[in-house]
This record gives structure tokens, sequence and C-alpha cells, in this order.
């Protein structure tokens, strides 16, 4: 087969083996694979992938047809179907391994652009929401750097789930297309945090954004940090963290032991991808391109000022 492949820092479309399915694992012919910031860290070897997964070939999240089923495998899917899902590595390629506890079905009349883009943005959006976050009906939601992937998730998410949602974006001409998704306003970083108090804040900027999201908790707060791109680095107010007795929570997806990312499939699976099914969250694509124009992806992807997701299609 042929894979997006990370040699010394530069990304290239190669002859690799074909991955073998192992115990539990299903055989995909990949449509469609998200890029995501990982990725573009995996490029510089600063992100290596888990244990077992390939350490050249890089790819979170994926979509296409089953192939064949690895040992052990007992589940409902069978070749031909139409899957998708969270991968420790591998994804940007023809053909990949997926865990198949991690396997999600494809709504009918989903397009693999979607589902391709769907899993990394829509699971971490989820998990930081609701299992960290404890989201709950009428709360107040803000959400930094709500433009990328996970952004546009998690607006979608909190609206659905009956929360007031303001969304933080630096480019004012994304906001209206923000509120379009869900959100009630959607403001530039200073002008989002001085709308709170919020109950919770999904802070995906890092850096500065940090401190301006504590101040804007409410009492009893939860601030969930699921990304750095501003900065891993931050100054906390301690006094302001005692007096609005607020939790601060951090959270990641990649490395997790594979039985507590099948613990979040499930929970994405009967909760969020109804939503998708039904039209009531929705992928939003920025630009796709071929698999086998991955580093053009890359750039794209690394030049901002976009809306949703960039995917991989094969072509």
């Amino acid at each position: 087969m042929q894979a997006a492949v990370v040699d010394s820092g530069a990304l290239e479309w190669r002859t690799v083996p074909d991955p073998v399915p192992g115990p539990g694992q299903l055989l995909v012919e990949v449509h469609a694979a998200g890029v995501n910031n990982a990725d573009l860290i995996q490029r510089l070897g600063l992100y290596p992938p888990p244990a077992g997964w390939p350490e050249d070939v890089p790819g979170l999240e994926l979509a296409g047809r089953v192939v064949a089923r690895g040992p052990g495998c007992g589940g409902p899917l069978a070749a031909g179907d139409r899957v998708m899902g969270l991968v420790g590595g591998g994804a940007q390629a023809e053909l990949a391994v997926m865990d198949e506890a991690e396997a999600l079905a494809v709504p009918t009349g989903t397009p693999w652009e979607e589902a391709g883009g769907f899993p990394e943005a829509f699971s971490t959006a989820y998990d930081a929401l609701v299992t960290q976050g404890g989201l709950v009906l009428g709360d107040r939601v803000l959400v930094t750097g709500a433009a990328g992937g996970v952004g546009t998730a998690g607006v979608q998410l909190a609206a659905a789930a009956g929360a007031e949602v303001v969304a933080s974006v630096r480019r004012p001409e994304l906001c209206q297309a923000l509120v379009a998704l869900g959100a009630a306003r959607a403001e530039e970083p200073a002008a989002a945090a001085a709308l709170g108090p919020f109950d919770v804040v999904l802070e995906l900027v890092g850096g500065d954004s940090f401190a301006l999201s504590l101040e804007a908790l409410a009492v009893g707060g939860r601030l969930v940090v699921i990304g750095t791109g501003a900065g891993g680095r931050a100054e906390i107010d301690l006094l302001g963290l005692m007096r609005r007795r607020a939790t601060v929570r951090g959270s990641t997806m990649r490395a997790r032991p594979a039985p507590e990312k099948a613990l979040v499939a499930r929970a994405v699976g009967a909760h969020v991808v109804p939503l998708l099914a039904d039209g009531r969250v929705r992928v939003p694509i920025a630009e796709t391109f071929a698999l086998s124009d991955a580093p053009l992806a890359y750039d794209r992807f690394a030049a901002g000022a976009k809306l949703g997701k960039v995917v991989l299609v094969r072509r």
C-alpha cells in the first residue's frame, strides 16, 4: 500500500508494507482521515505514537470500509461495513488497522470527509465537556479557539445539551459561522471572556488564554484544558481559583490505554453519533486534499484561518 511517511521531519507519500490486523483489530480501507495538530507535532519528532502503532505513518482518526477482521473480533462489524474511529497512528494511508472496540458505524448519508473528521474532534470535545467538565442542562459554556475542529464540535455539543454557549475566536469574520453552529454569541477572546461567568470553559488555546478563562469562571466552575497552541505554560491566580472553588483539569486522548478509549467510543456512539445521523451536529470541512497530497494538507492546517477540519480523502 501507499502511505504518508515521516522521514527526518519531512512527509512523503511512498510505498510501505500493508498492515496486518492483530487480535481484536479491524483492517480498514481508508476513505478519509482527518489532519490534527498532533500530526504536525509528530512530523517534528515531538509526539511519538503509543507503543504498538506505526512510528512513521501519522494519523489519529479515519473513516473507511472494513476489509478484514483480526483474531478474536466478535462484534457485528463485517467486511464492507462503513466505520470510523480513533487510532493510535497510521490513519493517513490506503489501509490502516483500528481496534474493534473503538470502531463506530458511519451513519447512512454521512459523507466520507465528515466521517473522517468526526472521531478526534467529537470524542475529544464530548469527553472534555461531559466526562471531565460535568456539563449539565442550563450551564453557561465558553469555548476558546472555537473555529477549529474540536472547537466547532464543542460549540455544537454544548448547544445540543441545552447549554448557553459563547465562542471565542480571533478572527471576527468567523463569528457568524459559529453562531450558525449553535453559539449564542461569538466574540474575540477578551470580549468573549468578559461575558462570563461560565460554568464550564473548554480551553483549546493555552498560554495567555488560560488566565482569561480562569477569570471568567463562575463559582464552582470547571475549566478543562485540551489545547496549548498558544503555549504550554500559564500563570495561575491561586486566590482567584480559591474564591471560585473552581476545578482545573487537563485531558489528552491519544495516550490513554485502549480500554479507556473504548469507553469514550461507547459513550460517543451512544450520545453523539445519533446527533450526527439526525443532522443535529455536523463536521464543518475547511478543505479536503487527496491522501497523496498529505504534505499540502499539513501546510493548509498550519496556515490557520480556517473553520473546521482539514481532511484527507481517497480520490
